[in-house]
């Protein structure tokens, strides 16, 4: 049954007037006279006599006029946003994230969550550019942090910050003091992050040839969290992200002597979750944890 046709009998019940209810329900008058030809077939009841003070309701229509309430009620409540409450939300949020987002991203994002909704769950899975399409349509994740460069069309997406660098060597190196010359950066051995763990080229290597210079790359290692330790015990030098290493205690930080370009961190996800309201309050403490002030800004990459 057309559920016009259950909220035309409810109006008719309270008002036991035809115009009456037409003008509550924002209808004509042969339109919901039509509504009611259409109740007493489905009902095969008159439901309502007409009388000098308008219309009375037929025993049967008095019977119905309880569950009626009841059930347009409960598809009133149906059609209600759901009420989120942080602090007592219960589920599960899958996030794919590189070991540079796990500690520039998710460890402070992780320290808000836990005070405002312990509750909810988080799942860190690895950053599989080629397969990240897949796990969002399947299910399989929420949020990936990743670039502008690697977010395929279609998603949704957030700028949270954008990302400089950063020369990064052991408190007590003997160029710790600073500052660094092009010359004497180019002289020193280096450390390298990549993920393959076979590169020793990196953006820096591409800004230096540029300029008609070379570095030494002596250690490549695939991980942004061992490369702070690979420094602290040798007098190696690294380019490192600055939010990786800010504050990193027995670390010291240089500007670089060249201009290196940094990058974009985006928050990705699909339309599965988009309009969920635990999703949503979950991205928005994302936003705030990375400082992205401007939380409207959710859009398609």
């Amino acid at each position: 049954m057309d559920l016009n046709l259950l909220k035309a009998l409810d109006a008719l019940l309270d008002e036991r007037s035809v115009t009456r209810a037409a003008e509550r329900l924002g209808f004509t008058q042969p339109a919901v006279s039509g509504m009611l030809t259409r109740l007493r077939d489905s009902f095969d009841d008159p439901l309502f006599v007409r009388t000098q003070r308008g219309i009375v309701p037929t025993l049967r229509a008095v019977e119905l006029a309880g569950p009626l309430k009841q059930i347009l009620g409960d598809i009133e409540a149906l059609l209600q946003p759901v009420a989120f409450d942080p602090a007592t939300a219960e589920f599960t949020v899958t996030i794919a994230a590189t070991d540079y987002a796990l500690q520039a991203v998710i460890v402070p994002f992780l320290a808000k969550l836990r005070r405002r909704a312990p509750g909810i769950r988080v799942a860190i899975r690895p950053v599989e550019d080629d397969r990240v399409q897949m796990q969002f349509e399947r299910g399989d994740l929420d949020v990936a942090l990743m670039t502008p460069e690697t977010a395929l069309p279609g998603l949704h997406a957030c700028r949270l910050f954008d990302e400089t660098y950063v020369c990064v060597l052991r408190a007590g190196h003997p160029d710790a003091g600073g500052p660094l010359t092009l010359e004497r950066f180019c002289a020193l051995d280096h450390a390298l992050v990549s993920y393959s763990g076979e590169r020793f080229r990196g953006v820096t290597d591409d800004v230096l040839a540029k300029l008609g210079r070379e570095r030494r790359v002596v250690l490549t290692v695939t991980s942004f969290l061992v490369l702070t330790e690979m420094l602290r015990t040798t007098d190696l030098i690294a380019v490192a992200p600055r939010r990786l290493v800010t504050g990193a205690e027995g670390l010291a930080l240089l500007e670089p002597p060249a201009d290196i370009p940094g990058f974009t961190k985006i928050a990705a996800w699909h339309e599965r979750t988009h309009r969920d309201a635990g999703h949503r309050w979950v991205r928005a403490l994302l936003f705030e944890t990375c400082g992205c002030l401007d939380r409207a800004a959710e859009g398609s990459a």
